[in-house]
């Protein structure tokens, strides 16, 4: 070979003779392959991210975390082929296939729910789906509105608190207290007050012994930091408060409209007439 190689090959001298390797492809169309390489990936992840996001790849539901629905299957939803069916009224009717439970359904006019997905076979009832989730929404209402939050109030007190104070705070204690709400009373120390934790000690015992008939010392007093903490808890739940205040409200005496007639007060007798006669009043 000549001296003279141009660029893109390499030279090896094995048992003393020369071996020219010439490269695939020269610097700029390697460069261009590259280029071209990496312009096909980038094109490539944006038609598996279209697909991706459209749900066409394989896999699709289980790579986005696909919804989970959390109502119950009906009718042609329901993908096992045996169930165990369950009549309208409760009734046992036993494991049959799941077309021959779609046509009792549709002979009474009624949805074949599948009310137990996880049993083998699934537990299906025939019923009405659109009354039944009327009636599950009513009820889920009513808890809902029977159910009681409980709330802590917090009450904060100063050991050296003054007398006007001490009844104002008092008052809100109380006020909670009625509506069945639990307090939280801190006494705060500051500087050399921490020294008398007794003061905040004997303040708690005062104050428990003032609402005792409103409430009781759920919580001992206990110091947490530079600061005393008791917890009073009411008497009566706010639930049963509530209930109590309705009850009240409906027990008062109405009175009816004849009574109250009779029991208000007659106006007098007009002056008599000119001509003598006297003229009364309306009756």
């Amino acid at each position: 070979m000549g001296a003279g190689v141009s660029a893109g090959t390499a030279h090896s001298r094995m048992g003393g003779d020369a071996v020219v390797v010439v490269a695939p492809l020269s610097a700029s169309l390697a460069g261009f392959s590259r280029a071209g390489g990496s312009r096909h990936r980038r094109e490539d992840s944006r038609d598996w991210s279209a697909e991706a996001a459209a749900g066409g790849t394989d896999g699709g539901d289980e790579a986005q975390g696909g919804h989970i629905s959390t109502e119950a299957r009906i009718n042609e939803r329901i993908r096992s082929p045996e169930v165990r069916l369950v009549g309208p009224k409760g009734e046992q009717i036993g494991i049959v296939s799941v077309n021959d439970a779609l046509k009792l359904a549709q002979e009474a006019d009624l949805d074949l729910v599948e009310v137990a997905p996880t049993a083998r076979p699934p537990v299906c009832k025939l019923m009405d789906y659109g009354k039944f989730k009327y009636e599950s929404a009513v009820k889920a209402r009513e808890s809902r509105k029977n159910q009681t939050q409980t709330v802590v109030k917090e009450i904060k007190l100063r050991p050296k608190i003054d007398p006007h104070d001490y009844g104002t705070k008092k008052g809100h204690v109380e006020r909670f207290l009625k509506a069945g709400d639990k307090v939280k009373v801190t006494i705060m120390f500051r500087g050399r007050e921490q020294s008398r934790p007794e003061l905040g000690f004997r303040l708690l015992q005062r104050l428990a012994s003032d609402v005792e008939e409103l409430g009781f010392v759920e919580s001992q007093p206990k110091q947490d930091g530079r600061n005393m903490i008791m917890v009073i808890g009411p008497h009566r739940k706010k639930s049963e408060t509530k209930a109590h205040t309705a009850g009240q409200g409906q027990n008062r005496p109405v009175p009816s409209p004849r009574a109250a007639a009779a029991a208000a007060p007659r106006p007098a007798a007009s002056e008599p007439a000119a001509d003598g006669a006297a003229v009364s009043g309306p009756a």
